[in-house]
C-alpha cells in the first residue's frame, strides 16, 4: 500500500503536532513547514508529496503566495488553513486553484475526512473514458480533452465537469453541487461555485456553453 506523503506548513508549533500525530496514527506521513519559505523548500525537494496544507498567515512567505509558487509548476491538491472566516478570502483561494478551504478551529477528524476525500479525487483511480458533445473525460488519467485537444483542469474543475457530465441534462442546485463536488454541507456564499464554473467555462472554450444558467437556482450541463 502506498505511503500518504503531505506537507503541512503552519508557524504555530503546537498545532503542527497536533496534526502530525493525527495523521500519522492513520499511516500518513506529515513533513512539516515552520514558515512559507520553508514549505516551498521542502515541496520542490521532494516529489512524493501528495498534498499540501498550507496556513495562511505565516512569516516570510504567507499561504497565499506559497500556493501561486506551486500551482506555477504543480497540480497538486492544495488545501488552506486560516483562522479569518473571511468569505473573501475563501473565494480569493478558489481562484487560485486551491481545492480544500478550512477555517480554524476545526475537528481533527473533519480534517483528516476532507483530506481522504481529496486524496480519492486526485487519485483517478476510475478507469471509465466518457465523451459527450466533443469533450472526452478520462478518469484513469484524470484528464479532459477538448476537440481532441487536452486541458489543464484543477482538481477540484476536473470534478465539476464529471460531476455535470455524470448529471447530464439535470437541473442542479448550487447547495446540490456544493454538497456532491466539495463532500460536504458548505454554508458560505454560493459564488464559490459561480467562480469555479465561470473558470471552467473559460478553459471549455465554445462547450463552456453546455453548462447553463439557471438563475436563482444553480446550473444544468446540456449538449
Amino acid at each position: 500500500m502506498e505511503t500518504i506523503k503531505i506537507l503541512y506548513a503552519d508557524d504555530e508549533a503546537r498545532m503542527r503536532k497536533l496534526v502530525k500525530d493525527f495523521l500519522n496514527k492513520r499511516g500518513m506521513v506529515v513533513i512539516e513547514a515552520v514558515d512559507g519559505e520553508d514549505a516551498l523548500d521542502k515541496f520542490f525537494s521532494d516529489k512524493d508529496i501528495k498534498l499540501v496544507i498550507l496556513d495562511i498567515m505565516m512569516p516570510k512567505i504567507d499561504g497565499w503566495e506559497v500556493c501561486r509558487t506551486i500551482r506555477r509548476e504543480s497540480k497538486v491538491p492544495i488545501m488552506m488553513l486560516t483562522a479569518k472566516a473571511d468569505e473573501r478570502d475563501e473565494l480569493l483561494g478558489f481562484d487560485l486553484g486551491v481545492d480544500e478551504y478550512i477555517t480554524k478551529p476545526f475537528s481533527l477528524k473533519i480534517l483528516c475526512a476532507r483530506i481522504d476525500a481529496i486524496l480519492r479525487r486526485s487519485s483517478g483511480s476510475g478507469n471509465e473514458i466518457i465523451e459527450v458533445g466533443g469533450i472526452e473525460l478520462d478518469d484513469s488519467a484524470h484528464q479532459v480533452r477538448v476537440d481532441n485537444e487536452p486541458i489543464d483542469l484543477s482538481v477540484k474543475e476536473y470534478e465539476l465537469l464529471s460531476y455535470f457530465i455524470v448529471n447530464k441534462g439535470v437541473a442542479l442546485s448550487r447547495e446540490k453541487i456544493l454538497n456532491n463536488v466539495w463532500n460536504y454541507d458548505y454554508y458560505g456564499d454560493a459564488r464559490t461555485i459561480d467562480t469555479h464554473v465561470k473558470k471552467l467555462r473559460a478553459k471549455l472554450g465554445n462547450k463552456g456553453e453546455y453548462i447553463k444558467t439557471l438563475w436563482g437556482f444553480g446550473y444544468k450541463f446540456e449538449v
